[in-house]
């Protein structure tokens, strides 16, 4: 089933007749006293007086329009409303730093900025004036100096949707910035959504949103998953949306609407974790899916035990901002029980989405292809690739060889096809496998959060164990790591000295720096 374009993607849902109620943890920041239940037809209308108050402005076709809020869906809902009038939403997150901000807004060179007064004087305060940067600054929120309110620009009607090419840039959004500045990621109609949202939207068993399904979703709404995952769901039309902004908050909407489906980012499900017990939300899930970031087993294990369903699954998909999914595995209860001994359970990525992505292993210096068995950096071929990096078109070249794209990440193909992830290939550690070590960590010491292993050249790896106080019992370590290859001591940190992107992913080079006072790593880095 083909979803509909972005720009008129509301409208043609209810004009499809697609009746999918969607319930809010809080009101959008668009609209903040619309309360926390919105059917399609007025999520329609606000697209639209949207797009009208946005011409009021000034936007018009082929403009770039950057989008930086607080995480919540109305990011799609923004972007729907850019799309209408032909121009082209930059979607960035306020977890990005100002400096980052303003490399990022100087190489969009918007013609408007959607923002808020927080990020505007989180801007002020570090001496980065945001507005200079932009044609026009536009406060969601009300005015700043140098923005205008939102609301004073609403009133006239919609000018009706400018056609775009499905090869013109339709989205930006960056990627997750763990190395540094993010990259600016340009999609267009035909990766976006004839590439990426239209295969999720095809009826397959067990993973398509179903009519009867309540379909949650707790992800990061400024990243590249957001727009082709609701132009999917809401083509199969589920009963019910339920759209979690702030996960710390997020009980009473999961308890007043009980998911049948939840995607949530790695970090979400981890902090989540005290709510995997009887009774508790997640008891008529089905299927559980996570994107983003790697996911360990205890994770993996706790929420499939919270589900009261016979059989519930995990969708572990593997991908890219640039790719949108690669590779797919479906884990059960089973498939995640605690091990007798040392395997990469949740590395094992599964296999290419059949018929539409294809994958090799090859050598990181010739990029000749490797045999089974050998590890290697993973190249793909995928409909969903994008078509450059908005300011730094050579950087993207570098990594797109003869149709292939380099994802900078090692792994090897087993014997049966499925393809076991490594490590970033600037994260690697010779002769070891960092995510491995911290999957058999997080087995181990049952009072982690989180487990990080980080390789610098001259010393041991250092593991970085995170726990709710700050603390590790020794004797725990001892047990733990007694068959491991040789670590340093453990580094014991709370989940919020840690540094971490906007998508909760640990921001490993300015850890490594914070600890080693250097970012000296094994890797090239070259393919980041």
């Amino acid at each position: 089933m083909k979803v509909p374009p972005l720009a008129t993607l509301f409208d043609d849902l209810v004009a499809r007749g697609t009746r999918t109620v969607v319930h809010l943890d809080r009101p959008f920041d668009l609209a903040p006293l619309h309360g926390t239940r919105h059917d399609l037809p007025a999520l329609a209308a606000l697209v639209r007086r949207t797009a009208g108050a946005l011409h009021t402005a000034g936007v018009a076709e082929g403009d770039v329009v950057a989008v930086v809020k607080a995480n919540h869906w109305d990011y799609v809902l923004l972007a729907a409303a850019i799309a209408r009038l032909g121009a082209v939403p930059a979607l960035l997150s306020d977890h990005l730093p100002p400096e980052s901000l303003e490399v990022l807004l100087t190489r969009l060179a918007p013609a408007a900025l959607v923002t808020t007064r927080a990020v505007l004087a989180a801007g002020d305060r570090r001496g980065v004036d945001l507005t200079g940067l932009v044609g026009c600054a536009i406060g969601i929120d009300g005015e700043h100096a140098g923005a205008v309110a939102l609301a004073a620009l609403r009133g006239d009607p919609p000018p009706l949707p400018v056609p775009r090419d499905p090869d013109a840039p339709l989205v930006v959004n960056h990627t997750s910035g763990t190395t540094g500045v993010p990259k600016l990621v340009v999609h267009t109609t035909r990766t976006l959504l004839a590439g990426i949202a239209d295969a999720e939207a095809t009826r397959l068993p067990v993973v398509t949103a179903r009519p009867a399904d309540v379909v949650c979703s707790a992800i990061a709404y400024a990243h590249g998953r957001a727009v082709p995952w609701t132009a999917a769901v809401l083509t199969r039309g589920p009963r019910e949306l339920v759209v979690i902004a702030d996960p710390d908050s997020a009980e009473p909407a999961l308890r007043a609407h009980p998911p049948t489906t939840l995607e949530a980012l790695p970090a979400t499900y981890v902090r989540w974790h005290h709510l995997t017990g009887p009774g508790g939300p997640f008891a008529g899930v089905r299927l559980f899916v996570n994107t983003f970031d790697a996911v360990h087993p205890p994770t993996v294990r706790a929420f499939l035990a919270a589900s009261a369903r016979r059989y519930p699954v995990w969708l572990q998909v593997w991908g890219q901002t640039e790719t949108g999914p690669i590779t797919f595995r479906l884990l059960t209860r089973r498939a995640v029980a605690r091990p007798a001994r040392r395997h990469p359970t949740t590395r094992d990525l599964g296999r290419p989405a059949p018929g539409r992505t294809r994958l090799r292993v090859v050598d990181p210096r010739t990029l000749s292809d490797l045999p089974p068995g050998t590890p290697g950096l993973l190249l793909v071929r995928t409909p969903g690739t994008c078509v450059g990096y908005l300011g730094e078109q050579d950087r993207w070249h570098a990594k797109w060889t003869g149709g292939w794209w380099n994802t900078g990440d090692l792994g090897v193909r087993t014997p049966l096809g499925t393809v076991r992830l490594l490590d970033r290939e600037v994260d690697l550690i010779p002769g070891l496998s960092s995510v491995e070590l911290e999957d058999v960590l997080e087995d181990r010491i049952p009072r982690a959060r989180e487990c990080v292993v980080l390789g610098t050249p001259g010393s041991p790896p250092t593991p970085v164990v995170v726990t709710d106080d700050g603390t590790l019992d020794p004797r725990a370590w001892v047990r733990a790591q007694h068959d491991l290859p040789a670590l340093a001591d453990p580094v014991v940190l709370t989940w919020d000295q840690v540094p971490r992107t906007g998508t909760g992913k640990v921001r490993r080079h300015e850890l490594r720096r914070a600890l080693h006072h250097g970012d000296a790593t094994f890797g090239t880095g070259q393919w980041t």
